[in-house]
């Protein structure tokens, strides 16, 4: 064989070695592009394992189970809804008065109160309370009406915590529309009435807010507007007016 047949040889070796390669390339760069878009490499599938996924990273620790912050709600008095009254008795009480030397007379957390329909009286327990800042009671079967010009409220007062107690109604004027916000938070329009009692000799009339006082323990509520016009109270005995304690 020649020397000019012998390179005519080496070079189309050369040239099926360089063809060979641009096609194996090709193939390559081929398969590459026909990967789907979301599938990763042998190399990023290892980079993706030692991350920790993005949900449980967002994840507390120690996630509270439903139920389990919802705090136990102890019996509260509704209370009243009133910001100018209430703005008002922060102020008063701002002003620092003197302490009077006349004797006073202490009552119990709880006393008997008799309340008149103008035939009789009617004895119910009442809760002396100074959280609240009027006066409340049980009324059932309300009814507004006019009289002579005037907004008047007619209503059925009773102890519906005793099935024998008696049920006497009672008229009285409509002093204003009180918005009481209730221990769970709802709020509603009630109605006042000024109504004349007793405590022991004591004998006064006051601001009652009529309710529907079936879920609590006494049908009356003394509040502290009132408790002011009456003396102290000491909230470790009860039932004591009539005994007449002074301070």
């Amino acid at each position: 064989m020649t020397s000019k047949s012998q390179a005519s040889t080496f070079l189309a070796i050369l040239l099926c070695l360089f063809v060979g390669g641009l096609g194996l390339t090709r193939g390559q760069d081929a398969v590459t592009k026909e990967k789907p878009a979301g599938e990763a490499t042998p190399a990023e599938d290892a980079k993706l394992a030692d991350k920790p996924d993005a949900k449980e990273a967002e994840k507390p620790a120690d996630a509270p189970k439903p139920g389990d912050d919802k705090p136990a709600e102890p019996e509260m008095e509704p209370e009243e809804d009133d910001p100018k009254k209430l703005e008002k008795e922060e102020e008063a009480a701002a002003i620092a008065l003197p302490v009077s030397p006349d004797p006073v007379q202490i009552y119990g957390w709880k006393e008997w109160v008799f309340l008149n329909d103008g035939k009789a009286d009617m004895k119910m327990a009442a809760k002396f309370d100074t959280g609240a800042y009027t006066s409340s009671i049980h009324a059932e079967e309300k009814k507004l009406f006019e009289r002579d010009g005037k907004k008047w409220v007619r209503f059925v007062v009773t102890d519906p915590s005793e099935k024998d107690f008696p049920r006497i109604r009672v008229e009285a004027p409509l002093v204003r529309i009180a918005r009481v916000k209730e221990p769970g938070g709802n709020s509603e329009e009630r109605e006042v009435v000024r109504l004349a009692f007793r405590v022991g000799d004591r004998k006064l009339k006051a601001d009652f807010t009529l309710s529907n006082r079936s879920n609590m323990l006494n049908p009356m509520l003394i509040g502290r507007t009132t408790i002011r016009e009456l003396g102290w109270v000491d909230p470790s005995r009860a039932f004591i007016a009539d005994k007449k304690l002074m301070r």
